[in-house]
């Protein structure tokens, strides 16, 4: 069996505080990422939050599927009616946004100009075919809400296991 050698570490420099570019870019993915490398892929995952947050702009979209009709309602924040344009097929919806604003503000020598301009496109695929020709759109506080009656209704009945 070998002994331990007592040896005393070799002398080390003082830690600086200061990061690494590499060390900033590692910590970066770690919080990204976390310590398990590639997280699960599921929607409802807080990654995926992460990455709207980089598609700033894009509207976020609820679907609700009923007997008779889909229901597709966007958050457009911004955006007045006359800067949305919708299309629809019998299986997606696409809306477009844009929107410019420019104030000026002039007082003496002061001189102010500020211009901001968003858009998007999102296109939602639909779960079920609809009837594009009696889709109906209502736009209030923000909110987009598009009825889109079903093309066929689907009917439901039982089946025997045997």
């Amino acid at each position: 069996m070998a002994k331990k050698s007592r040896e005393t570490p070799p002398a080390t420099q003082p830690e600086s505080r200061e990061l690494s570019p590499f060390q900033e870019f590692e910590r970066f993915f770690d919080s990204f990422l976390g310590r398990g490398g590639m997280p699960s892929l599921r929607w409802d995952h807080p990654l995926w939050e992460r990455f709207a947050a980089f598609e700033k702009g894009m509207p976020r979209v609820d679907v609700i599927e009923r007997d008779g009709e889909v229901v597709v309602r966007a958050e457009v924040p911004g955006f007045e009616r006359e800067d949305l344009e919708v299309s629809v097929t019998d299986r997606s919806v696409t809306v477009k946004g844009e929107h410019r604003q420019e104030k000026k503000e002039e007082t003496g020598e002061y001189y102010r100009s500020e211009i901001s301009s968003g858009s998007f496109t999102r296109t939602v695929p639909l779960p079920s075919d609809i009837d594009a020709d009696k889709a109906e759109a209502s736009f209030r506080n923000g909110i987009l809400e598009l009825t889109l009656p079903k093309l066929k209704q689907a009917s439901r009945r039982k089946v025997e296991v045997k």
